[in-house]
């Protein structure tokens, strides 16, 4: 004989152990005799959206609502169901709905906050992790939650602060330590957020998004990659284009931002080979950056020798190759931090066109096309905006 009461129990043990599966086998089972149990069915769709089924727990977590629409509990299980499938919007709906029924619902707050995040709406993460925290100011992913909004939105000190307090909280809590850390990052502590982000992967090693996070804030230990990280942000915008025949010292300006982009690009390239092969540090580093990285310094060792021997042979077209080769850095290094595929594979075949240039040039010895695969090299910044722009990450 199913008993109801005991049979929710145990799946919410389950759910908690990360067993959806058999939670599921509980709560089949309990609406087998209480097909009208709305508890169970709010549980059941959250056992299956954590088994990937969406739908089926599209389908469940709506019937419980329409069994009991006065109930704050079906709705707030809802919200978890809609949050999970990445559907935010539909998420806000529900759990403004369970806090219509329950305002002082700690726990709502926070989902609520999560779904804002998720949309990008930060001042509405602020305010509802300010609801959530003034009913229960010891909830420590509240906390973390209105740390990484402050952070999204540049208030480095408020981030700082409110992560300090999540971690003071919760010392095992992997999420306010994550917050720490990109407090700290924007705060322009690299070392703090590199303990913060390890503390992370000890406490979660599967977690990812620490992973790279700490790989960024490693980088940035390096003044000289924060400098030029800074300055690699700024690509000029399209309009200027218009300007050059108005102003045509204007080139100036571009040519300054590629070399300063490419220079950037050296120091992403040394700085990760640098890391890619220190013992502490290389098991962070996948095949493929360090692959780039180990060639954009190949590239730049090579196309200084060429430009050398050019120089004290006297051909012209040879030095003015050796230039080309170490512009190379920029595709090559575009490419693979490119998220697209079809992004890298454009940018990859635009590299190999360029250095397929690079040695006709050499070959034939015409120092216009070697400075012409100069040129387009460093330009490679703009022609990597635009691949991006039409193969968004999404396609890959």
């Amino acid at each position: 004989m199913v008993n109801p009461r005991e049979s929710i129990q145990r799946a919410g043990t389950l759910l908690e152990m990360r067993r959806p599966a058999d939670a599921e086998r509980e709560l089949r089972g309990v609406l087998a005799v209480r097909p009208d149990h709305f508890t169970a069915h709010s549980l059941l769709g959250l056992a299956l959206v954590q088994q990937g089924k969406a739908a089926e727990a599209v389908s469940s977590a709506q019937e419980a609502v329409r069994l009991a629409p006065d109930q704050s509990y079906p709705h707030y299980m809802a919200g978890q169901v809609y949050l999970r499938i990445r559907r935010p919007d539909l998420a806000i709906t529900s759990v403004r709905a369970s806090l219509a029924h329950n305002p002082e619902q700690a726990s709502a707050w926070e989902l609520l906050a999560r779904a804002h995040l998720m949309m990008g709406q930060y001042r509405e993460v602020v305010d509802a992790a300010r609801r959530g925290l003034a009913i229960d100011p010891q909830v420590s992913d509240l906390v973390s939650l209105l740390a990484v909004a402050h952070e999204k939105l540049g208030e480095a000190e408020e981030a700082r602060a409110a992560a300090a307090n999540a971690v003071q909280l919760d010392p095992e809590s992997a999420t306010a330590h994550l917050a720490y850390g990109r407090a700290a990052l924007i705060a322009g502590d690299p070392r703090t957020a590199a303990e913060a982000f390890r503390e992370v992967l000890r406490l979660d090693p599967g977690f990812d998004p620490a992973r790279e996070l700490l790989v960024t804030a490693l980088k940035h230990r390096n003044p000289l990659y924060r400098i030029l990280t800074h300055l690699r942000r700024f690509r000029g915008g399209w309009q200027m284009v218009f300007l050059l025949p108005v102003i045509p010292p204007l080139i100036i300006v571009f040519v300054l931002i590629a070399v300063l982009h490419w220079a950037a690009w050296v120091a992403e390239a040394v700085t990760v080979l640098r890391l890619a092969r220190a013992r502490a540090t290389r098991l962070l580093f996948e095949g493929v950056e360090a692959r780039a990285a180990l060639a954009g310094c190949a590239l730049l060792v090579a196309g200084a020798a060429v430009l050398a021997a050019g120089v004290a042979l006297g051909q012209e077209a040879l030095g003015m190759a050796g230039a080309a080769v170490m512009a190379l850095v920029t595709p090559v290094q575009e490419a693979t931090h490119t998220g697209s595929a079809r992004g890298r594979g454009i940018l990859y075949g635009w590299a190999g066109l360029l250095g397929i240039a690079i040695v006709a040039s050499a070959t034939i010895g015409s120092p216009t096309i070697a400075l012409l695969s100069v040129y387009a090299g460093l330009g490679t910044i703009w022609v990597a905006a635009g691949v991006r722009r039409l193969s968004p990450v999404s396609e890959s």
